[in-house]
């Protein structure tokens, strides 16, 4: 439902406000808390990276035991249910049949907040990259596996691990100038068919 010119709302179990050209931190949580495997892990972590400046700029991502953040900046045309759809549902497709699994992984809900223009992006962006430090899993940050971030592996070509093999992932190594990402990427100029996921 329309609040503004340019803001919607949507209401379920949780409010969401969607709101163009703004950045979001986002966790989703796994149903009845289950953990994930390592190699689930490193699935909804290349999932998550998969669509880095394909359906939206990814911030920083972080995937802890039974829990996923990240903070996204999603493109013009991509609504923030899309996606959500779109990660929750690739990466639960994935899991699933590596660790030979039926049915819901992800919670049907997600926790989703505007970050204001007040707030300072690259601290939030590395509060969420501290969790598994908090959560005891590692000392540092930077050896915790299934962390990624754009000010650095973004900055180098990801050669992310997919359920024994190579995942295919975009890589641009490319970043605007202000750090935030191209006002648009339009996927119907690739005759009018979505961006490939695998």
């Amino acid at each position: 439902m329309p609040i503004g010119t340019d803001t919607f709302a949507q209401a379920r179990h949780l409010p969401h406000l969607q709101k163009s050209g703004k950045t979001y931190f986002i966790t989703f949580s796994t149903r009845r808390r289950y953990v994930l495997a390592p190699d689930a892990r490193t699935i909804a972590l290349n999932c998550c990276v998969h669509d880095h400046q394909v359906t939206y700029w990814l911030h920083v991502a972080v995937i802890m035991p039974d829990h996923v953040h990240f903070i996204i900046t999603p493109y013009q045309e991509w609504s923030l249910s899309d996606i959500l759809r779109r990660v929750k549902g690739n990466s639960a497709r994935l899991i699933n049949l590596k660790v030979r699994r039926q049915g819901t992984l992800w919670q049907d809900e997600s926790f989703d907040r505007i970050i204001r223009h007040s707030e300072d992006l690259q601290k939030k962006c590395e509060y969420v990259a501290e969790n598994p430090v908090r959560a005891g899993l590692c000392a540092i940050a930077d050896d915790y596996e299934w962390l990624w971030r754009d000010w650095i592996e973004g900055q180098k070509k990801w050669t992310g691990k997919i359920a024994g093999g190579q995942a295919r992932l975009p890589v641009l190594h490319f970043h605007a100038a202000t750090g935030c990402p191209p006002a648009a990427i339009n996927w119907r100029s690739t005759n009018g068919r979505m961006p490939p996921f695998w």
